[in-house]
């Protein structure tokens, strides 16, 4: 949108003008930050007077903010410059709420000086009335909204969501292997605290008493079984899997191969007709949705057969998510079939074993690179017509460097949070990281409970 102003020698009493906006939970969060003000009455999610219902009321200085929004852009408009402003406020508003400013001009005075009469309203009546009194531009000043950078909050919505949608389960079972250090321990404590799991904790009772000591945390009344070595804890975590006593099985302070190595074992282990994948459910701040990043940990250069599983565990974990049609985006350098490039190759047939039924569950479409997967401005620049191409919730790496990269990079360049869960056996299994935080590790035991509230085990 561009904006042109009304020079002083052009204004004439009585001219008016208005600007409407919807108040969203992002502009109390800019406010917050621009202003310095963080008082948590004003801020979603926050119990700003202790009464442990979320206010989020909009701060009256963004009230009067918005009348600024219209002298600055529409009347005067550009060129204008702030003398004085009286208000008083009448009302309140919050997130979801459309606003209305509007301004009237009363007066001309000496030194381009223009009076303003100025209301804000919502839509139980009036907020703010008052009066305003700028300096006008001297000559015409015009501007392209779109020349402004653009903001994007950094905000976890969909990690929310998840949690949210989890909280009505009941917490599930789950033998965690060696949670012998702070944070390993406390993940499965947190985790517990907001009833997503239910810990065993399987390990060296002593060390697990001294993290617990180190952590600060409680563990009276958690079932330990005792086993210091490391690969016979993380097969007896498997067996108790097969008691019937576990649904999930979780990674603590031990490595993610000894661990798993218990898990594909043939004999004893939670195999399945499936081929084991790990998904990343990663949390983009300004993306729309959530988006799953496979695999990323465990498959290291995989063939199709093995792509097969990995999509088809993405899908079975989005749908368990609540993704009513996951579009699973096949990623690759290009978007056009290359023999070169086998993954262009693989990613052909993908698409195709999906439209014959071999994939089930949402929709598959590639060879698609990073851009024209994700952007649909870019899929329609390159022509590409396509209901996956811009609109995939779910990529699917070549290999597991690109998957690893993809993934550490929306963490660490565009400050996502990820959960991660290994799906194909015959239960879920979370595999944490020491870098995870607790948003992190929440999401990833609310995914493995909502998995496995949803999804029958593969292959039987």
């Amino acid at each position: 949108m561009r904006y042109a102003n009304t020079p002083y020698d052009r204004l004439e009493v009585g001219m008016e003008a208005e600007t409407t906006r919807l108040c969203v939970a992002d502009d109390l969060y800019v406010f917050a930050h621009a202003s310095g003000n963080l008082n948590p009455l004003h801020l979603p999610e926050a119990d700003g007077d202790g009464d442990g219902v979320p206010e989020a009321v909009a701060p009256s200085a963004w009230i009067a903010a918005l009348i600024s929004g219209v002298l600055g852009n529409r009347l005067p408009g550009p060129g204008t410059l702030y003398k004085s402003q009286s208000l008083t406020f009448l009302g309140r508003a919050r997130p979801g709420e459309e606003v209305t400013a509007r301004v009237r001009l009363t007066e001309l005075g000496p030194d381009r000086e223009a009076r303003f009469e100025v209301e804000v309203s919502g839509a139980e009546g009036p907020l703010a009335r008052g009066e305003a009194v700028v300096i006008a531009p001297l000559r015409p000043v015009s501007y392209d909204a779109a020349d402004i950078p653009g903001l994007t909050v950094q905000r976890h919505v969909h990690f929310d969501a998840i949690l949210a949608r989890a909280e009505p389960l009941d917490p599930i079972p789950t033998a965690v292997v060696a949670p012998e250090s702070p944070d390993a321990l406390a993940g499965a404590l947190l985790g517990r605290d907001h009833t997503l799991i239910t810990p065993i904790l399987v390990g060296s009772a002593a060390r697990i008493a001294t993290a617990a000591t180190e952590a600060g945390v409680d563990i009276s009344g958690l079932e330990i079984v005792e086993e210091p070595d490391h690969l016979r804890a993380a097969a007896r975590a498997v067996a108790l899997v097969h008691e019937g006593r576990a649904r999930a099985v979780m990674k603590g302070h031990l490595h993610t191969e000894d661990l798993l190595r218990a898990v594909v074992r043939r004999d004893g282990g939670l195999r399945t007709a499936r081929r084991l994948s790990h998904v990343f459910v990663m949390d983009v701040p300004g993306l729309d949705h959530p988006l799953l990043v496979t695999d990323a940990a465990i498959n290291i250069a995989p063939d199709l057969a093995t792509k097969v599983d990995i999509v088809q565990n993405a899908i079975d974990l989005a749908l368990a998510l609540g993704i009513e049609e996951p579009k699973a985006g096949i990623l690759s350098a290009v978007e056009t079939v290359n023999p070169s490039i086998p993954s262009t190759l693989d990613a052909a047939a993908l698409s195709k074993m999906a439209e014959r039924g071999q994939i089930t569950g949402g929709l598959v479409d590639g060879p698609l690179a990073m851009d024209n997967a994700v952007d649909l401005q870019a899929a329609a620049t390159k022509g590409i017509k396509s209901l996956v191409a811009g609109r995939a919730n779910i990529l699917v790496a070549p290999n597991l460097e690109s998957g690893n990269m993809i993934a550490k990079q929306l963490t660490y360049l565009a400050h996502a949070e990820a959960g991660g869960l290994v799906i194909g056996a015959q239960v879920p299994v979370i595999l944490s990281s020491r870098a995870d935080d607790d948003k992190a590790r929440l999401a990833s035991c609310a995914v493995a409970a909502l998995f496995a509230a949803h999804a029958p085990v593969p292959g039987h």
